[in-house]
């Protein structure tokens, strides 16, 4: 029997880019020729414990545009990269049926399913070595550690230790220079044919009145990030804009993109300074730095908890109370509860995929308060749904505004009096609840 070819794997997750990559970086320093691999795991896609898919249509097609976009970088490259279908630990097994896997380089990952999966493939590739990157957060994680010995229960804590002598946010790595200059693997595995049929769902198309008409992909993300900046200079307006409903530009609409890993929430730091030298700072300027460090904080809080995050009673473990109501879960779900703010806001998100932040807090609150259900469900829903979910913001922000989170006021939100102040002609509820909106 032949020997099988030494080489190494860079195993894509949610850090679908090739712009300050870290691990495509550290991988491309190595003399092993190597494989990059992304894998499209059923489980991603199957029913919850909650009764909803893990993932719905509009994240699945984010998704295989960015996945399909990261395809295109990686042959201009001149990288080999593999798409399949299938368990991880079946597609692992299949890989080291045909090659003698040396190294594993990937994203460091924490959260329950996500841990599950990658120590099975340790466990089936035993003898192998791995080089995993923190490269979803903003900022050093030892550098951190060195500020605080934990994590604060309050954002204002944590923000005001972090920023106490300045940020410590690593410069870009430049693996977007790199090129593939050694033997490529043996062309022993083909990739699969994906497509959202194939995934489990219909091909769709977006109502033209969006707020997010944005593809997925690293292309579309800085192209973003550049109109955002450069062409509207929207982020010098982003704080006063920034609790709006309609339109793509209230918000920078980041998030997918930093969702999957196809924008590095390190380079839209760095692109905030460069803006700032050239057009000036102001609380606009920072106020994206200051979302940045939200998104930073369920991070490090889901770092340190576990899967608190995950339980009835959350990180405080404070009794959460609630009354199962399958007809008030329903009629959230569906947009037909007796607040039509949070109707308008439930109408978009089915439709679309997507909802404000304004939007989310008050759909969360009247879930959690007013309707007085499990936040695990609510939770569970917009896992589904939400094209930008990532675990750490969803499961973070819903414990927050349940009260078992990182809100020690516990407040509730008083829809109608968010309408008055958010939606005051109207436009919001009228363009979401009209049998025909334009």
């Amino acid at each position: 029997m032949p020997e099988k070819q030494k080489i190494n794997i860079l195993w894509y997750t949610r850090d679908l880019r090739v712009r300050d990559q870290e691990s495509l970086y550290r991988i491309m320093q190595e003399e092993l020729p190597f494989l990059a691999v992304y894998i499209f795991d059923p489980d991603t896609y199957a029913e919850g414990p909650y009764g909803f898919r893990k993932t719905e249509k509009f994240r699945a097609k984010f998704t295989l545009e960015s996945v399909h976009e990261l395809e295109n970088s990686l042959k201009s490259k001149g990288i080999p990269f593999v798409i399949r279908m299938g368990t991880t630990e079946s597609v692992f097994r299949e890989l080291s049926d045909i090659y003698d896997i040396q190294q594993v380089f990937c994203q460091a990952e924490w959260t329950q399913e996500e841990t599950e999966r990658r120590d099975a493939v340790k466990r089936l590739l035993t003898g192998t070595s791995w080089t995993t990157s923190y490269s979803q957060l903003l900022t050093d994680p030892d550098a951190v550690f060195l500020k605080m010995q934990k994590i604060p229960v309050q954002f204002t804590v944590f923000r005001q230790k972090l920023e106490k002598d300045g940020l410590p946010v690593r410069q870009e790595f430049g693996s977007e220079v790199l090129m593939y200059r050694r033997a490529v693997p043996e062309n022993k595995m083909s990739s699969d044919e994906v497509s959202l049929k194939k995934l489990g769902f219909a091909d769709f198309e977006q109502p033209a009145y969006t707020a997010f008409p944005f593809s997925g992909g690293e292309h579309q993300a800085l192209e973003r990030l550049h109109d955002y900046f450069q062409v509207t200079k929207n982020l010098s307006r982003y704080k006063e804009t920034r609790n709006g409903l309609t339109g793509p530009d209230y918000s920078s609409k980041f998030s997918a993109w930093l969702a999957d890993g196809s924008l590095s929430a390190v380079t839209v730091y760095h692109e905030i300074q460069r803006y700032e030298t050239e057009y000036g700072s102001n609380e606009s300027t920072y106020w994206l730095v200051f979302e940045l460090l939200w998104r930073e904080f369920f991070r490090y809080v889901s770092l340190q908890h576990g899967n608190m995050i995950f339980q009835r009673n959350g990180i405080l473990n404070k009794e959460y109370v609630f009354t199962y109501d399958k007809e008030a879960i329903e009629q959230w779900t569906s947009g037909t509860t007796e607040s039509d703010f949070v109707n308008a806001n439930m109408k978009e998100l089915i439709t679309t995929g997507y909802m404000s932040n304004r939007g989310r807090q008050n759909a969360t609150s009247y879930f959690c308060k007013t309707l007085g259900q499990d936040w695990r469900t609510g939770a569970a829903f917009f896992e589904e749904m939400l094209v930008d979910y990532d675990v750490h913001s969803n499961y973070g922000n819903w414990m927050y505004l349940a009260g078992v989170g990182n809100d020690p006021r516990n407040r509730t939100f008083n829809t109608e009096q968010q309408a008055a102040w958010y939606d005051q002609d109207k436009q919001y509820r009228n363009l979401w609840l009209s049998t025909d909106p334009q």
